[in-house]
């Protein structure tokens, strides 16, 4: 469906922007290389948290998307570190680090997770044991697919979003 495809490219897109923008702008505000590995930690942990209730109230564990902001946020810290902290370079290297990471993490993220609408319909649950459920192929999951369309989009789109995390710091 069409607002599926939507939704795999939006959700990329807000996974960027939120690490991006947010990190960005703790790690140029304080100027301390870690703070935005620090951020991205106190993220991970709001998100299991919500993902501990969602678990909780009957959804599949595999339903839920794993969170890949540490290792991105600590590309960030490497890169405006090893620039001496330099904002430009956090921009340029950090952005394109974070932007092509988040992509191949959401790919990687999106094809290991259950399809949201096709969850939907299959509760209640079936009475299936999970040996006998069968595993439906993953060949040609992403000819024509909103997940690599939102990945490139990210990945394009990181650069200028860690750019204006920067800027929220008045530069």
């Amino acid at each position: 469906t069409d607002w599926m495809w939507t939704s795999y490219v939006i959700f990329t897109l807000s996974q960027s922007l939120m690490l991006a923008v947010s990190a960005a702008y703790y790690l140029t505000f304080t100027g301390v290389p870690g703070t935005a590995t620090y951020y991205a930690l106190i993220m991970t942990v709001y998100t299991w948290v919500a993902k501990g209730a969602w678990f909780s109230l009957g959804y599949p564990y595999s339903f839920i998307v794993v969170p890949m902001w540490i290792p991105l946020a600590i590309l960030m810290d490497l890169a405006y570190w090893a620039t001496k902290r330099n904002k430009h370079s956090l921009i340029l290297i950090g952005g394109v680090l974070c932007g092509m990471s988040m992509s191949l993490f959401n790919m990687i993220n999106l094809i290991t997770i259950d399809d949201p609408l096709e969850t939907a319909f299959k509760y209640p649950r079936t009475t299936l044991p999970p040996y006998m459920t069968p595993i439906e192929p993953q060949v040609g999951k992403f000819y024509d697919s909103p997940v690599a369309l939102g990945a490139g989009a990210s990945a394009v789109l990181t650069v200028t979003m860690t750019a204006l995390g920067c800027k929220l710091t008045t530069w």
